[in-house]
């Protein structure tokens, strides 16, 4: 098992900063590959088009993202994935070297494979073959040293049609247009509705296309007796586009040359954030989290601005298009977090979610390679342009609020319910989870508000300032629950809190226990819904110890369980910083901790749940720096309990913000006073405002709880 975690993290007594210049190192790819964690396993580039890496069989929903640890055979090499997800799709333009014209399962050992950041290889004892991979942005590259003795009938195999179960092809081919180069495309129907593909297959020696059938062919190799180099772009748009992609990016045959480039642009991101902590396993698990959410959401647009649209036409653009936007889990921390870590990317975020709305008349819900998914429930586009505007990186800002208040104030996904009812009554919508749909709403609806009061617009900030406390209709004083409501305003009849089932009740991937909380753009009015701070804070302390069953048919998304907080799954994540609201910052510190440590570890099950195209770790990024954006709206950061020593975030334009937490251990989880700049700072919360001014937040670190931040004054 050594070279499965060659990429451990390795600390030096010489400390951090002497070898900080590396930060690849310190990132261990394999966390997530096992239990439900979802993570792409191969070779990319930060945010890439491309994610080059093994393919497996699918043999159930841990196969998403095309790969799992407890897999012992590899079907190939595919050049696009999802990471991540609860559902799979992509695995595209599959190519593996062979020695013979049959596809199908090779057996592999993961001894034999090694893997950082831009970078995988492992060793296919049949055929013997030394696989290479490596990845720009938008090209993949892949170098084979065939071992054997007879290396007559080395060839590569091209399959566009591989079995990974997750999509229906509706048309494929391919061509060889000279001696060393295939170009093809791919058309299919899956979670990507009217997904279009297009590539440019380069080969360093001459090829010979032969046994070509149904989506599959073989390039035989004129000589298997050198490494030969295989380079695919690919593109969204068109061939010529993917021809565009290959010139621009991966020029010439350098294979080494490009891996350090890769290496070099990690590098580059990861160095956004210098940190360190007490603890070594903690860098590791830091770093990797760091890495994961820069392999979640992907580029899609060709290196000439071109991509392929939401309306299923060609459109050009002068900022960079991403797609895999999931964005009912990214709103939450996620995306939060790069606006802290990533300014410079933010306005690419909201030109990619205006144009979407623009061709599809809708802000995007779950966008997936330029269609709408429309998975998951409310409408968290609006969530996520609302915090962009309120933290100033949209330009046009009476834009961004038409695209908000049109999506709001459609009738599809359930809204026309709350235009007649006010809420959705579970008797009146044909589908299931009225209340995860209410709730969720209602956190859009105070996004738009916020907007709406910014721009002045007094008529629609009391519209949606009244929409954002619905949540108020489905909570029950006498059970203290978030319940189903009916058209007459009663409660569902039958009500278990534990109860569970996927897709058919009235919760999305969870039960009472945990929808209970979800209303994090108000915590100060859910309290008063409990009739006092007491009652709100002994309800909150059960969330974390009673038991229950959730029956059979719960969904495996509710995992990572601590009592009924469920951490692996997105709507518990903001849960134990409400702490923080009724001045009790050290039963956070205590619950943050134990989260911390035994949700997320250095091994391929180290995470709790789904990585949630980055989401779960971002989550850990926030948490371990000690803070969290509870409202994803505005900019609020509580203060939690971190577990660095010092974290460095580069806000751009030459600023920077450094974390210090003075005296941190694992016993020192209490924060005893806190400085601002070196003035004493009492408040448990801190605004992104003052944040992004740069400066230096110190913690000062105890074994016992303080007074710091319980006075009504200094709570959020």
């Amino acid at each position: 098992m050594k070279k499965l975690f060659c990429c451990l993290m390795t600390f030096i007594a010489v400390g951090f900063s002497a070898v900080a210049q590396d930060l690849t190192q310190y990132v261990n790819p394999f966390i997530g590959t096992g239990g439900h964690g979802h993570v792409f396993l191969g070779a990319n580039s930060p945010f890439g088009h491309v994610m080059l890496g093994p393919a497996q069989i699918t043999r159930g929903w841990d196969w998403c993202s095309g790969y799992h640890i407890s897999d012992k055979t590899i079907l190939g090499f595919a050049h696009n994935r999802v990471s991540g997800t609860g559902i799979g799709e992509l695995g595209e333009v599959l190519i593996c070297p062979v020695t013979e014209h049959k596809k199908g399962e090779i057996p592999f050992t993961h001894e034999s494979e090694t893997c950082r950041p831009g970078y995988y290889s492992v060793v296919l004892p049949k055929p013997n073959v030394h696989v290479e991979l490596t990845a720009t942005t938008r090209v993949g590259m892949s170098r084979y040293t065939f071992l054997q003795n007879d290396r007559k009938t080395a060839s590569v195999m091209l399959d566009l049609v591989a079995s990974t179960g997750w999509n229906e092809i509706t048309g494929c081919d391919f061509e060889q247009v000279s001696p060393t180069t295939i170009t093809g495309w791919r058309k299919s129907n899956g979670w990507a509705h009217n997904k279009e593909l297009y590539f440019v297959m380069e080969f360093s020696q001459e090829v010979k296309l032969t046994d070509k059938n149904k989506g599959v062919g073989y390039m035989d190799l004129t000589d298997g007796t050198v490494p030969v180099l295989v380079k695919v772009a690919l593109s969204g748009v068109s061939i010529e586009g993917a021809k565009k992609n290959m010139e621009a990016e991966i020029p010439g045959w350098d294979f080494d040359a490009t891996v350090q480039k890769v290496n070099k642009t990690w590098n580059q991101e990861l160095s956004r954030i210098n940190f360190q902590s007490f603890d070594e396993e903690v860098n590791t698990i830091f770093y990797t989290a760091l890495y994961h959410t820069m392999t979640s959401i992907s580029t899609f647009n060709d290196v000439n601005g071109e991509y392929h649209g939401a309306d299923a036409k060609k459109h050009k653009g002068d900022f960079r298009n991403f797609t895999t936007l999931s964005l009912w889990d990214t709103y939450r921390a996620a995306h939060p977090f790069y606006t802290l870590a990533f300014p410079d990317m933010q306005r690419d975020f909201a030109e990619t979610f205006l144009h979407i709305f623009d061709q599809q008349g809708k802000l995007p819900v779950w966008h997936l390679m330029g269609g709408e998914t429309n998975c998951m429930v409310g409408t968290p586009g609006v969530i996520v342009l609302a915090d962009l505007v309120m933290k100033g990186y949209v330009a046009d800002k009476e834009k961004a609020f038409q695209a908000m208040k049109t999506s709001l104030m459609q009738d599809e996904r359930s809204l026309k319910y709350i235009k007649e009812y006010g809420y959705i009554p579970y008797d009146a919508d044909p589908e299931p989870e009225s209340v995860s749909k209410d709730l969720e709403n209602a956190i859009a609806f105070s996004g738009a508000a916020k907007v709406a009061k910014l721009l002045n617009h007094k008529e629609d900030y009391n519209y949606f300032y009244g929409r954002s406390q619905l949540y108020k209709k489905h909570f029950d004083k006498k059970t203290q629950f978030m319940r189903a409501v009916d058209k007459k305003g009663k409660f569902r009849p039958e009500f278990d809190p534990f109860k569970s089932i996927h897709g058919k009740a009235d919760y999305t991937e969870g039960n009472a226990w945990q929808y209970t909380w979800l209303v994090p753009h108000d915590v100060h009015g859910l309290v008063s819904l409990f009739g006092s701070e007491k009652s709100f804070i002994k309800k909150l302390d059960q969330l974390f110890v009673v038991e229950g069953d959730m029956g059979e048919e719960a969904s495996p998304d509710i995992s990572g369980l601590i009592g009924q907080y469920a951490h692996g799954n997105e709507p518990s994540h903001h849960v134990i910083y409400m702490y923080n609201y009724v001045g009790q910052p050290a039963k956070a510190a205590k619950m943050l901790r134990k989260t911390m440590k035994e949700m997320y570890f250095n091994a391929p099950d180290g995470l709790s749940g789904n990585e949630d195209v980055g989401q779960m770790s971002a989550w850990y990024l926030l948490s371990a720096m000690g803070l969290y954006q509870v409202d994803p709206t505005g900019g609020r950061f509580i203060i939690g309990s971190p577990l660095c020593n010092t974290a460095t975030i580069q806000l751009g334009n030459g600023k920077s913000l450094t974390i210090s937490a003075t005296g941190n251990s694992d016993e020192n989880i209490y924060i005893q006073r806190v400085l601002w700049n070196g003035a004493s700072y009492t408040k448990s919360y801190i605004d992104f405002e003052q944040l992004t001014q740069g400066g230096k937040l110190e913690l000062i670190m105890g074994n016992t709880p303080s007074a710091w931040g319980t006075k009504t004054a200094d709570r959020p």
